[in-house]
C-alpha cells in the first residue's frame, strides 16, 4: 500500500513540479542536491480565471496540466482515488483499509486500462538478475545503487517500470480552466 501511495505522489509531484518527494529519494538512497520546495498552503477560493481569447492558443504548460488533471479526474470518478489519498487513514485498522482500497483499486485499473495502453519497461521478474546494455535510455531505464564502469550493467530488477504505449483521453474542453476541476462538487437536491 505504501508503494501505491508513493508511486501516486512521484507521478503527480514529478508532472507538476519536476521534482521527486524526498520519501522516493531516501528509498532510491539518493541525497537530494537541494530543498524541496514546501507543501503549498491551503487556497482559499478564488475568483474564475478570465478564459484565454479564442484567438489564442493555449500555453503548452497549460495543455499538459489540462491533460494531467482529466487523468486525475478519471481516476477520482471511477475508484475515487482522491478521496482516498486526501482522507487521514492512521487511525483506521489495516483490514477497515485493505477492505476499502479493493474497489479504488478495482475502479482505478479499470479507467487506466480504457486512458493508457501500458507496458514494462523491462521483462523480467523483480528481484530476479538482468542486464541493462550499453546506450540504454536513462529516461527508461533508472540504474540506482554503487555504479561504477561503464555499460552493460548487471544487476538485480527492483522494478520493471512503466511505459505507456498509447494514451486515450478525450479531447480537451475549449476553456482549459475547466480541465483544472478535478472532481466537481455535488449538490443533491431534496
Amino acid at each position: 500500500m505504501k508503494r501505491l501511495c508513493l508511486a501516486f505522489a512521484c507521478f503527480f509531484a514529478f508532472l507538476f513540479r519536476k521534482t521527486l518527494p524526498a520519501a522516493a529519494l531516501e528509498v532510491c538512497g539518493v541525497r537530494p542536491g537541494r530543498a524541496l520546495p514546501a507543501p503549498a498552503a491551503p487556497m482559499a477560493p478564488a475568483a474564475p480565471k478570465p478564459t484565454a481569447p479564442p484567438d489564442r492558443a493555449p500555453e503548452p504548460g497549460a495543455v499538459a496540466a489540462a491533460g494531467a488533471m482529466q487523468l486525475l479526474g478519471l481516476l477520482q470518478r471511477e475508484g475515487r482515488l482522491v478521496d482516498f489519498l486526501m482522507e487521514s487513514i492512521d487511525d483506521y485498522p489495516d483490514a477497515q483499509v485493505g477492505a476499502a482500497v479493493r474497489p479504488i483499486h478495482r475502479g482505478c485499473r479499470q479507467a487506466l486500462g480504457r486512458t493508457l495502453r501500458l507496458e514494462a519497461v523491462l521483462d523480467g521478474q523483480e528481484e530476479e538478475p538482468v542486464s541493462v546494455a550499453a546506450g540504454f535510455d536513462p529516461a527508461r531505464v533508472r540504474i540506482i545503487g554503487n555504479v561504477a564502469g561503464q555499460p552493460p550493467f548487471r544487476g538485480t530488477l527492483k522494478h520493471h517500470g512503466w511505459a505507456a504505449r498509447d494514451v486515450t483521453l478525450p479531447p480537451l474542453p475549449e476553456a482549459l480552466t475547466a480541465a483544472l476541476v478535478v472532481a466537481p462538487a455535488e449538490v443533491e437536491m431534496a
